[in-house]
């Protein structure tokens, strides 16, 4: 029965040995781990404050993500137009520079054409004389070789101009 109710200078060592292990754990071990445990704790706090600024500043970056995308986008079609437009101006220009030469070149042509007729008709006009100058020449020849021809052909002359 000794064993199973403890004496009363038991019960006292052990209260003193339970107080002095209190006092030493309260001076030496319980502020180091309370301080740890408050450190832990103020450090999942500002984790948790972090990542909820991470989280935070990650839909901001979306968010910033999707307007550039959309402002890309906008720029890329503006650009796209502005290219089919300046394409469409080239190709106009380009058009209306060809025919421009095209009626040069008819122009050109048509004056070429022109000043060879007119050469032409200045040769032919030449010729046409110079056969008219030698047939004439044939003509008087042939007239003014005999004398009689030539005495009549002046007497008919002189009449045509008296009656002048």
């Amino acid at each position: 029965m000794d064993l199973i109710t403890p004496g009363l200078g038991l019960v006292f060592w052990t209260v003193i040995t339970f107080l002095f292990l209190l006092i030493i754990l309260k001076k030496f071990a319980w502020k180091p781990i309370l301080g740890a445990v408050s450190d832990r704790e103020e450090g999942i706090k500002k984790a948790l404050a972090s990542a909820e600024n991470a989280r935070k500043e990650m839909e901001n970056l979306h968010a910033d993500n999707e307007r550039i995308l959309k402002e890309a986008r906008a720029e890329r079609e503006a650009l796209l137009k502005e290219a089919r437009d300046i394409k469409i101006k080239m190709i106009d220009d380009a058009k209306g520079e060809a025919q421009a030469q095209a009626d040069k070149i008819i122009e050109q042509a048509q004056a070429a054409i022109e000043s060879e007729k007119k050469a032409a008709m200045a040769e032919l006009k030449k010729h046409v004389a110079d056969l008219s100058i030698d047939i004439a020449e044939k003509v008087v020849r042939a007239e003014l070789s005999n004398k009689d021809k030539q005495l009549e052909l002046v007497e008919s002359m002189l009449g045509e101009a008296k009656l002048n």
